[in-house]
């Protein structure tokens, strides 16, 4: 069995990289970027921040801050309208997961021609995307430097996957220092998004020895530290571990993929409009409880990632710790508890889980499962 491990040319990481950001944008000659975020972070004086250093430097903006939390086929139709009026070169993803998806998508289509719609599925795109420099500011979904892009179709209410490494970023930047005081929800439910992802890529049957010393060590930090980012949201230390961790649980399943809990999700978050990893963390330890019945030695190294003594548990015991501290943190962090306090429908069911059947044809869970199992772990997480 062969793989490929994918992952930008250039990753910049720690306090004050953000500077080493814009002299890499100015070496690469790039003279005029589109800029795609969203408007919390023009109004707040970011976007500023990073246009002032462009411009130091001779590069020019443009300015699309229109990128919705879920990003739609219509925001990377506006943006890319702006981007083509202004004849830009490169563009620069600002923000956390839903900027830097909608930035794919307007790059891709830039690049290749058509609609974003037309590259929905796997490596469906001819050639790589327009250059993307992807900043971060938050920890995370790992979009910054993965080939996932994930954006809403509004007449199906459903979220299209995009599996290409021709949206690979050509430079990721995670500073820490732009990560500061983001509020306690988005900390918490990006941190259980990087969770997420970590345990998703060591379960799924595509994993290898790279993939699972990232995935693991992702899970020991977010276990160490997204109480505290969350709870003390200017501690740098804790930011910059959190951005560590989120990189490498991107590292983990940008190369092994994803399970149920992503395909799942991604149909709550389509069709209901609801927070990604908001989803994710309630979602998690209902599908590893499924996942129990093939890989239950590998919940038991996940328990121990999160810090349960499991040199007397079983293998099914041990997966058991994990489900359970996977929902102590969860809890810790003010994750809801279940899927009827975010607004879901029982009868919505049935059609939420043959979407998520379908999404799921692309990823990697351990265990392939029935309408009705998919239902069931629905019902479960009500």
């Amino acid at each position: 069995m062969t793989s490929a491990f994918y992952i930008p040319t250039v990753n910049l990481m720690g306090a004050g990289c953000l500077t080493d950001a814009a002299d890499a944008i100015q070496s690469h000659g790039f003279k005029n970027g589109l800029v795609v975020t969203d408007k919390i972070l023009n109004e707040i004086g970011v976007v500023e921040k990073v246009t002032a250093l462009l411009a130091e430097r001779g590069v020019m903006t443009a300015i699309f801050d229109g990128t919705q939390p879920n990003p739609t086929i219509g925001n990377v139709e506006a943006g890319l309208a702006i981007l083509e009026a202004h004849n830009c070169d490169f563009v620069i993803s600002l923000g956390g997961g839903s900027p830097h998806d909608c930035a794919k998508g307007i790059a891709l289509v830039a690049a290749n021609g058509g609609k974003i719609g037309d590259y929905e599925g796997v490596d469906q795109s001819a050639k790589a995307q327009l250059p993307l420099i992807a900043i971060n500011t938050t920890a995370g979904t790992a979009s910054e430097m993965t080939r996932f892009c994930i954006i809403t179709d509004e007449e199906r209410h459903i979220k299209m996957a995009i599996v290409d490494k021709n949206t690979t970023p050509l430079i990721s930047v995670n500073d820490p220092e732009l990560m500061l005081a983001k509020p306690k929800s988005l900390t918490a439910a990006t941190g259980m998004d990087a969770l997420t992802h970590a345990v998703e890529a060591y379960v799924s049957i595509a994993a290898s020895p790279i993939t699972d010393a990232v995935a693991i060590k992702a899970i020991e930090l977010i276990q160490a530290h997204l109480r505290t980012a969350v709870n003390d949201g200017q501690n740098l230390e804790a930011r910059e571990q959190m951005a560590y961790a989120q990189f490498m649980a991107g590292m983990a399943f940008n190369n092994a993929s994803l399970g149920y809990v992503h395909a799942m999700a991604h149909q709550l978050g389509g069709f209901y409009d609801l927070p990604h990893g908001v989803c994710n963390a309630v979602l998690l330890p209902h599908v590893q409880k499924y996942n129990v019945q093939v890989s239950a030695s590998r919940l038991r190294d996940v328990a121990k990632a999160m810090g349960v003594n499991v040199d007397n548990l079983s293998a099914e015991q041990g997966a058991e710790a994990a489900i359970e501290a996977i929902q102590v943190l969860s809890k810790d962090v003010g994750i809801p508890a279940g899927l009827e306090a975010l607004g879901v429908k029982a009868d919505d069911f049935p059609v939420l889980a043959e979407n998520a059947l379908k999404d799921a044809c692309g990823f990697t869970n351990p265990k392939q499962a029935t309408h009705e199992e998919i239902c069931e772990i629905f019902r479960s997480a009500m």
